[in-house]
């Protein structure tokens, strides 16, 4: 009896550490649940995949997977087309995408946590943690070649990093002295550590004064640098430890491990008239090499699921399945618009009508003046490769949409989102 009982006991013990060992990969694999339960029809969100399915019989599109999630419930989960159209390869719901500038609410997140741990101020000077940006200078046109430099009217703070408007840019969307500058110094080739990309983006000159104009730049990669100084360790490191482990999140990372590049996508360009070749294969990508430079901008690859569980996270106010990583307080002050003040660009990457920003997301701020069916409140982005999501509170609605398609494809976010919307038979707006 002794024995049985031994063995019953010993039996169970490593049963629950198989099925501790094995929670990560179940929360990998969400299961669809009935979509009336949280008010959303069936057969309405059957038009999304009508949507994709319509752009890949086009040549407009070659995969893609969407996903909709409403109260904590997984109502629509929809793999599309080929992860690579050559080798006749099927895109399966664990595909490994490029998610580029998803990857900043992340880092946000990452800085929010450590300002609840009261290491920084979002108004204090960003020099007092990075040295670098102590004496940056702000380029301003006085009609002589090359300009002139000025001492800003105040420093850099992290907040301004979070919200762009630093006054720094990327060089790509713009040919101002600055951007050019920018373009000039190559900062995005990978090559340099974050601590060394900080220090030569301080050595560049602002495009404008702290606070004064919104501008989409690499805000989020000094954010990301400023994470590193404060933690003590690599955002790499940081991310892994703090954020995915918890989460469950374990196909995101800096890079595409060897053992996982079957999953990994080719991700396809079309030029201008309407050819489409290839623009990253997975056998070739810098994301299938070990990355040196943590990019917090744009650096992150992920799967639908596990940025699911990133956005329920947002959505829950900074908790999931027990574990917390923010407070509810944080979450709000996160999705608040913070850039009401700021001029806003007329060209390049914009924010649009009735859109603001917060710290890491665009905020919806007036939906008639968005022009787009959805609810104000509602924060989102996208990535480069044409990947978005966008988290609705007032709806608790999350919708995703994974893709790898060159140059990003705005209007297929629009149309997607549209899709998702006209899906709901019961909204929670009163």
């Amino acid at each position: 009896m002794m024995i049985r009982k031994y063995r019953l006991v010993r039996f169970s013990f490593l049963l629950a550490i198989l099925l501790c060992a094995l929670a990560p990969a179940f929360a990998q694999t969400p299961r669809n649940e009935k979509p009336e339960s949280v008010g959303v029809s069936a057969a309405r969100l059957q038009r999304i995949n009508r949507l994709i399915e319509q752009k890949i019989k086009d040549g407009k599109l070659v995969n893609a997977i969407t996903l909709v999630a409403r109260r904590g419930k997984l109502v629509h989960f929809e793999t599309f087309g080929k992860a690579d159209v050559e080798a006749d390869k099927p895109l399966k719901k664990d595909a490994i995408f490029r998610i580029y500038s998803m990857t900043k609410p992340i880092t946000t997140l990452a800085a929010m946590m450590l300002y609840e741990e009261g290491r920084f101020q979002l108004n204090d000077p960003l020099y007092l943690y990075l040295p670098e940006f102590r004496d940056v200078e702000v380029y301003q046109e006085n009609g002589q070649p090359g300009g002139a430099r000025v001492k800003p009217r105040r420093p850099i703070s992290p907040r301004d990093l979070m919200s762009h408007t630093a006054g720094l840019t990327y060089g790509a969307f713009g040919d101002t002295p600055v951007d050019r500058q920018y373009r000039a110094a190559n900062l995005l080739d990978g090559s340099m550590t974050l601590a060394d990309f900080s220090k030569k983006v301080a050595s560049l000159p602002l495009l404008f004064h702290p606070g004064e104009r919104w501008n989409y730049g690499v805000n989020t990669d000094i954010l990301g640098r400023l994470v590193e100084a404060l933690s003590g360790v690599s955002l790499d490191e940081f991310f892994r430890e703090r954020i995915f482990k918890p989460l469950g999140m374990n196909d995101t990372a800096f890079e595409v491990p060897a053992a996982k590049l079957d999953r990994f996508p080719v991700t396809y360009q079309w030029d201008g008239a309407g050819k489409r070749v290839i623009a990253d294969h997975p056998g070739k990508s810098r994301f299938a090499s070990p990355a040196k430079f943590y990019s917090g901008g744009g650096g992150l690859v992920s799967t639908a699921s596990d940025y699911l569980r990133f956005c329920q996270l947002m959505l829950n106010g900074g908790e999931l399945d027990g574990v917390r990583l923010l407070s509810p307080k944080t979450v709000q002050l996160m999705t608040m618009n913070h850039t009401a003040q700021a001029q806003k660009p007329v060209a390049g990457v914009a924010l649009g009508d009735g859109a603001e920003f917060g710290l890491g997301y665009r905020v919806i701020v007036d939906a008639a003046a968005n022009q787009r069916v959805g609810s104000s409140g509602t924060i989102d982005w996208g990535g480069f490769a044409s990947t978005s999501f966008f988290i609705d509170p007032k709806e608790q609605l999350i919708g995703i949409l994974m893709t790898q398609k060159l140059p990003t494809d705005n209007r297929l976010t629009v149309e997607f989102r549209t899709a998702v919307y006209q899906a709901i038979i019961e909204s929670y707006l009163r």
